[in-house]
């Protein structure tokens, strides 16, 4: 295993990380909001932190969606996460001329699932110089990540980490086969267990995607039983009338009693 600095979190040290945000920079307020009461929450659980949010979500279901605030508009939000916060943050890129710029700003790089295998994009990442975190596409096999952390690591990666977020089940449907995480654990990169996307159906709600949110908790604890480094969740004040993903944001009020029963969990599973 190496383990991956992010800022001042270190991934894969052997403590149970958290990634989390909502899904996109709706306004600065909404990402204050979230950035203080999950800051504070993980400060009082002993859980490292990094927050994220997306300025640009490149792959909405429908035209008319909206994306957020753009690179530039989204970048000073990040910027200002991090500072008023003083934690690290993370967002996506979906375009090769998007890492360098985007890396000034963000301590890590997230690619998301459906360009892991987009080689520019992944060597773009990597130059940078900042950790890459890739979302396994829901097409890929567990053994097929073992590429995508070579790529990096030929490119120059300072670090790489890998995000299971379900695969597809026929159509509209994801699962997540928990046996993989150990696979691709085994190619010393950390993993990461996305709790809020593996419960998606994509394309499920006509022009946006669908969910079930009720099913967030048993993958997270069955992910965290089986051995995980971090786990990334999109929260929300108010999922039901978040601009993205409504259907599986996790409600922020709900989060402490989750995470806590995790961290149970998690000790256990490392006493045994």
């Amino acid at each position: 295993m190496q383990p991956v600095s992010v800022g001042a979190v270190t991934v894969g040290d052997g403590r149970l990380c958290l990634i989390a945000g909502p899904c996109v920079i709706e306004s600065l307020e909404l990402c204050q909001r979230v950035a203080e009461a999950m800051t504070r929450l993980c400060d009082r659980l002993g859980i490292p932190y990094i927050f994220k949010a997306s300025f640009d979500k490149a792959n909405r279901t429908a035209h008319d969606s909206f994306r957020g605030y753009g690179l530039e508009a989204g970048l000073e939000v990040l910027a200002r996460i991090r500072r008023e916060f003083g934690v690290p943050v993370t967002t996506d890129i979906h375009e090769s001329w998007q890492a360098e710029p985007t890396a000034q700003v963000v301590d890590l790089l997230q690619i998301p699932a459906f360009l892991c295998r987009q080689t520019d994009l992944l060597a773009a990442a990597a130059r940078t110089g900042k950790p890459v975190n890739v979302k396994k596409g829901q097409f890929l096999a567990p053994w097929d990540v073992g590429n995508i952390v070579e790529k990096l690591r030929a490119f120059g990666a300072s670090g790489v980490l890998i995000t299971e977020r379900g695969a597809s089940f026929g159509y509209n449907t994801l699962i997540v086969d928990m046996a993989g995480l150990p696979i691709m654990r085994g190619f010393g990169a950390p993993i990461v267990f996305d709790a809020t996307h593996s419960v998606q159906r994509p394309g499920g709600a006509g022009k946006q995607s669908g969910g079930n949110r009720e099913a967030v908790e048993p993958l997270a604890r069955a992910a965290v039983a089986v051995g995980v480094d971090a786990l990334f969740m999109e929260v929300h004040p108010d999922p039901d009338h978040a601009l993205s993903d409504p259907a599986t944001q996790y409600p922020l009020a709900q989060v402490e009693p989750l995470l806590t029963r995790l961290l149970c969990i998690w000790e256990a599973a490392r006493a045994s």
